[in-house]
């Protein structure tokens, strides 16, 4: 939830702030302190205060945490439950009425990296349903300059790889957190592991990124040392993802890639797709102007944010039915 959605009056609701339900909305979906205070803009300390209010004004604890973990009471599940609908509907409320003050006809243009996910084409789907008078066009922007497109105003908003440090974009939603997976030809000698260590990309040559990106994201999409400080071997550089896949099944080097795009490209049997254990996982983002978004950026991100919601509640009703438990995460 980015800053510019996520920031709200204080409203009280039988003497519940509405900033209360939004930090346990969104720890409810992060399962971190530290990461929803980040969402958030917020410190850690001040999402414990918060929650504590809230679990004040309600009478009873929403979230258990421990040492090793941090999940929802079964209170806390009921509460969610209850809440999100309701939430998601005040939301869409306020952006339509700011959508009907600035208009939202027209187009939306979309950028992306890599494949289309199920967050994103839930996104749109549930934009286009809202906004049925705006036509959403979804581009693909090429892996060398992750930002170019947004500032140059070919695209309204952008999904992109993190990091994202730029001082003139607003970042958020984040989702789509996943393990890293390394493409190599299919006669790699990697190709026949079911997974990697981080440290053996010290073993093979790593594709990086060429052309404007910044530097420090050319480096968190191909890093030239192992967690454990062994240099990676620097492969040859690319301007696109689909010209990555060609070099890695010509045997030229490996590509990170996110799972999601591993997926989506698994049936080239020139390729063969290894998850790679021990490096941070892979986080895709909306990005947008800091200054003066459009209409339609602002309306999406909304979207994006309530799609994104809406399968992490599918996701925790079905691995619900598996365990007969709750959801549990590590606390960090």
């Amino acid at each position: 939830m980015s800053r510019a959605e996520g920031s709200a009056d204080v409203v009280d609701v039988g003497g519940i702030e509405l900033r209360e339900l939004e930090v346990f909305l969104v720890l409810s979906r992060e399962l971190h302190f530290g990461r929803t205070g980040e969402r958030l803009y917020v410190s850690q300390s001040r999402v414990s205060q918060m929650l504590r209010s809230l679990e004040h004004r309600i009478g009873a604890p929403l979230v258990e945490r421990t040492s090793r973990r941090v999940r929802l009471t079964p209170l806390g599940e009921r509460f969610l439950a209850d809440l999100r609908p309701a939430y998601a509907a005040l939301r869409a409320g306020v952006a339509a009425a700011r959508a009907d003050a600035r208009g939202t006809g027209g187009e939306l243009r979309i950028g992306f990296q890599g494949a289309v996910d199920d967050h994103l084409g839930r996104a749109v789907e549930r934009f286009a349903r809202r906004y049925p008078d705006c036509a959403v066009d979804v581009v693909e922007i090429p892996l060398r300059d992750p930002f170019g497109a947004l500032r140059r105003g070919e695209v309204d908003c952008a999904v992109v790889l993190l990091p994202v440090a730029e001082d003139d974009l607003l970042l958020g939603p984040v989702f789509s957190r996943q393990p890293q997976t390394l493409a190599v030809s299919a006669r790699h000698p990697f190709a026949a592991r079911e997974s990697l260590s981080a440290e053996e990309l010290a073993d093979c040559r790593l594709i990086g990124v060429a052309g404007d990106a910044p530097a420090y994201w050319r480096r968190a999409q191909a890093p030239a040392v192992t967690p454990g400080g062994r240099p990676v071997p620097a492969g040859p550089a690319v301007d696109t993802l689909q010209e990555g896949l060609g070099l890695a099944a010509a045997g030229r080097g490996a590509l990170l890639l996110c799972r999601s795009t591993a997926n989506h490209h698994a049936g080239r049997a020139s390729l063969a797709f290894v998850p790679v254990e021990g490096l941070p996982d892979s986080e895709l983002g909306l990005v947008r102007p800091r200054l003066n978004p459009s209409a339609q950026a602002r309306a999406f991100a909304l979207a994006l944010d309530e799609a994104c919601a809406e399968a992490l509640d599918e996701a925790r009703v079905e691995g619900a039915g598996r365990t007969g438990d709750g959801p549990a995460l590590r606390a960090r």
